[in-house]
């Protein structure tokens, strides 16, 4: 998979891509990130990016032409391909997990990093295929974002994670099959030692009993979502034994739960 990332900040991407797992994707080959200085696609001895909007106000706003001849030069690479070009924007749709298993399935994306007071509109009536944004709040630019986007898109790529398993068990994640947890939180999750400042792993953990561990993770699942993210659940296919957990859950809203039987 290609990420073709037009920024006026190309080394705003150093680190990232030296450490983790955009690092390891590259060496491996599963992703190519490419990245692409906004400037170089203007026609001024300053190469001006950006100028200031009709009808007065504050801020700068990303001139059209430089974006669009950056866009169009990568179009002209693979003119017998649709090239997706996603605009980094806080007007975009809501980046989740089931966008990024979408765009997962692209062989090249071109992303689009705004900055200032952000990009002229007919970029995005006009040369963006989608906008996506990372969240209800405002940044600086499309750098960040963008990062986040290359980083939940190229993990789930085949081969990637090397454990196919791990991927699956995510919060939000829909496991392959139409089995698991279709989109709840992740369990709790623990690891050596078994006890730690008086605070002990929870024994079913540490039975061997599959079932039983199954179960537990399963109800603690639920009770993460219900306590944190209960709007999740609207789209969750629960189970008669979901319904009736999460029955008790409501019914003992005034402390934790433990019984896992």
């Amino acid at each position: 998979m290609t990420f073709d990332v037009i920024t006026i900040f190309p080394e705003f991407f150093g680190s990232i891509l030296e450490h983790g797992l955009l690092k390891r994707a590259m060496a491996s080959g599963h992703a190519t990130i490419r990245l692409h200085d906004l400037r170089d696609y203007t026609d001024d001895r300053h190469r001006t990016v950006d100028d200031r909007p009709f009808g007065g106000g504050p801020g700068m706003v990303f001139k059209p032409e430089p974006i669009f001849r950056a866009v169009e030069a990568l179009r002209s690479q693979v003119p017998e391909k649709s090239l997706p070009v996603i605009l980094l924007s806080p007007q975009g749709r809501m980046l989740t997990q089931a966008v990024a298993e979408d765009l997962s399935h692209a062989e090249r994306l071109v992303l689009i990093c705004g900055r200032y007071e952000g990009v002229d509109e007919r970029v995005a009536e006009n040369l963006a295929t989608d906008e996506i944004s990372i969240g209800d709040f405002v940044l600086s630019g499309g750098e960040l974002p963008a990062a986040v986007v290359m980083e939940a898109t190229i993990r789930l790529l085949p081969g990637v994670l090397g454990n196919e398993e791990s991927r699956e068990q995510d919060s939000f994640s829909f496991p392959a099959g139409g089995e698991g947890r279709h989109g709840l939180l992740d369990c709790p999750h623990y690891t050596r030692p078994a006890e730690f400042r008086d605070w002990k792993v929870p024994e079913v953990l540490l039975s061997g009993n599959h079932e039983q561990i199954r179960l537990w993770r399963r109800r603690r699942a639920l009770e993460k979502t219900w306590r944190c993210r209960p709007d999740l659940l609207a789209q969750f296919p629960l189970s008669e034994e979901d319904r009736r957990w999460l029955m008790s859950l409501k019914n003992a809203a005034d402390g934790p739960v433990t019984d896992i039987g």
